[in-house]
């Protein structure tokens, strides 16, 4: 079991060691075992694919920006399957602070927007929300920030 106050702060950035998925509208939209995991103090880990590995037509870029003290500006994602478009279900760090540059260009699916993120066998649970986007599975304990009255921790 991880528990994610174990994570650190500033967050790290390791490879995945299971296949990680993400599947909308009945399409595989990503499927990769070459994903990146971001590990940070109080929220469930957060699962970063590259570019590469996703639909080339799945993914249009809107406007919307945030910044992450850690990992800079981040930049949003609409999801495109057929006719179905999903707001802001992505983000990616064009251009990540010093000590995230393997994230350059990976994108991370909130799971909560999608029909189904896997992680090896597994199907994610969303972390509470709407900001953060950790996936949950059985191998990771909290409490996790995110869910309402959480912002103050």
């Amino acid at each position: 079991m991880e528990s994610v106050w174990d994570y650190p702060r500033p967050p790290r950035v390791e490879p995945a060691t299971e296949r990680v998925r993400v599947v909308h509208a009945g399409v595989v939209v990503a499927d990769t075992d070459r994903a990146w995991r971001v590990l940070e103090t109080s929220h469930p880990p957060v699962y970063y694919v590259a570019r590469a590995e996703i639909r080339p037509d799945a993914l249009m870029a809107v406007p919307d920006r945030s910044f992450c003290e850690f990992k800079g500006v981040a930049g949003y994602w609409d999801l495109v399957v057929g006719d179905d478009r999903v707001s802001r279900a992505a983000w990616s760090y064009e251009r990540p602070s010093p000590g995230y540059e393997v994230l350059t260009g990976a994108v991370a699916f909130y799971p909560g927007r999608v029909d189904e993120c896997t992680v090896g066998d597994e199907r994610v649970r969303p972390q509470e929300g709407d900001f953060y986007g950790g996936w949950i599975t059985a191998g990771i304990t909290g409490p996790f920030k995110g869910a309402p009255g959480t912002a103050g921790w």
